[in-house]
């Protein structure tokens, strides 16, 4: 309701000032790409609209604050309706002109725009921006978007609808807060929905980097390596496999590319412990030691090889349900083996099976720790070296692939990187620790 919003009074400068700057300069980077594109609304007209919303907005905050009971935002509403009328106006119009009138596109991104400010109006700034930075992206990558969508088989595009459609029907379906797995001493405490989520979560990564190597995969080692291993870093090792095997020069770049590949997995670790624990504050613990080794792996990457370097890699297609439905098997089956591990070994018996889980899938093993933290069945410092465990784990079986090699330079430089980075990450836990 807008009559629970509260002026900013205490700011230093006037927040209806501010909010009006930042809905101006989303306004314009909404409108950028339709500028770039020559289309009939540009910049000024998105920063225009955008400023709308925010305005009318304001006035109804104002009005609407401190009076009692429900006082509805007439003027916001006034000016949604309005914005909707003229481009659709201007859409009927230009029909029959193609370079004066309005395509749908603009005319969506024109109402997103007047969207974009009113959220910045009842001074829900991070929305309204992620809002702005998304609409962009899609406006950006269209031809990147179109292409994908129509490359897709029947049954990969089949496969997309089933788990988005089981996506949104099952978590609604799952019971809310946390539920007990078993009983007695072999009870496991965890939180459906927040499994799920994860679930879908680690399955929408996949499904990105799959888009983003398909489309880009041959332009370099930088996509080949870090989105390849984002979607899969098995089949980024075992092709750099291919190309030393093949090539003893190839090296430099294949050792760049294992090490992108580890940078992925970490940053995809990383991201598990961020989004799954920012509402009680974010496992800084083991936080930093992702972003340690991301960065590490990254520098020398950097370093080691020529990033333009064309390398083409076969993934397997993620769009399949089966794989997610056995990845949230397996990651369930994760969560109460480590949660039973804790209570009958202690941590002992948590950390062995982080490591051996993190062989398989360190997405999984991160995941279980994390579900374990957020319902209070193991400590900050327990789901710290759970999740550093089973990091540490994928990166050895990188290095155990790797060796199989009969480059044994590609292997010692793999093996070498590694461990550095390792004990980087291992450095920066026991600092934190301090």
């Amino acid at each position: 309701m807008l009559g629970a919003i509260e002026p900013l009074t205490d700011a230093p400068v006037d927040s209806r000032v501010v909010r009006i700057a930042l809905s101006v300069a989303l306004g314009l980077f909404i409108g950028l790409e339709r500028e770039w594109a020559q289309k009939a609304a540009g910049i000024r007209t998105f920063a225009l609209v955008s400023v709308l919303g925010t305005i009318f907005t304001e006035v109804d905050t104002e009005r609407c604050f401190g009076a009692p009971g429900v006082c509805p935002p007439y003027l916001s509403m006034v000016g949604a309706v309005f914005v909707i009328a003229v481009t659709s106006v201007l859409m009927v119009s230009g029909m029959n002109d193609e370079d004066e009138g309005l395509h749908l596109t603009t005319a969506v991104s024109l109402v997103v725009a007047y969207g974009v400010g009113v959220l910045v109006g009842v001074g829900a700034v991070l929305p309204a921006t992620v809002v702005t930075v998304t609409s962009s992206i899609l406006l950006v990558f269209k031809r990147e978007l179109h292409g994908f969508a129509w490359d897709l088989s029947r049954e990969e595009l089949r496969s997309t609808f089933e788990f988005a459609i089981l996506a949104f029907v099952v978590y609604p379906l799952l019971p809310a807060g946390t539920v007990s797995l078993g009983s007695g001493t072999y009870a496991v405490d965890i939180e459906p929905r927040v499994v799920w989520l994860m679930v879908v979560f680690v399955a929408g990564i996949g499904i990105v980097n799959y888009v983003v190597v398909k489309t880009y995969g041959g332009r370099g080692i930088a996509v080949t390596g870090f989105f390849g291993g984002l979607a899969s870093s098995t089949a980024v090792v075992g092709t750099m496999l291919d190309h030393v095997s093949q090539r003893s020069e190839a090296a430099s770049y294949a050792v760049a590319g294992v090490l992108l590949a580890n940078a992925a997995m970490a940053l995809r670790n990383l991201l598990i412990v961020v989004v799954f624990t920012v509402s009680s504050g974010v496992l800084l613990t083991a936080t930093v030691p992702l972003v340690v080794i991301v960065v590490g792996c990254i520098a020398v990457a950097v370093v080691t090889a020529d990033w333009s370097t064309s390398v083409e890699m076969e993934l397997e297609s993620p769009f399949s349900m089966r794989n997610a439905l056995g990845f949230g098997a397996m990651f369930l089956v994760v969560v109460v083996a480590g949660g039973l591990a804790q209570v009958q070994f202690g941590s002992a018996g948590l950390y062995a099976t982080a490591f051996i889980s993190g062989l398989v899938s360190s997405a999984g093993a991160t995941t279980s720790a994390i579900v374990l933290y957020r319902t209070g069945a193991i400590s900050e410092t327990a789901a710290t070296v759970a999740v550093l465990l089973a990091t540490a784990s994928s990166i050895g079986v990188k290095v155990a692939l790797t060796a199989t090699s009969s480059n044994r330079a590609f292997a010692y430089r793999v093996a070498g990187y590694s461990a550095a980075l390792l004990v980087a990450g291992a450095v920066a836990t026991a600092v934190l620790a301090l």
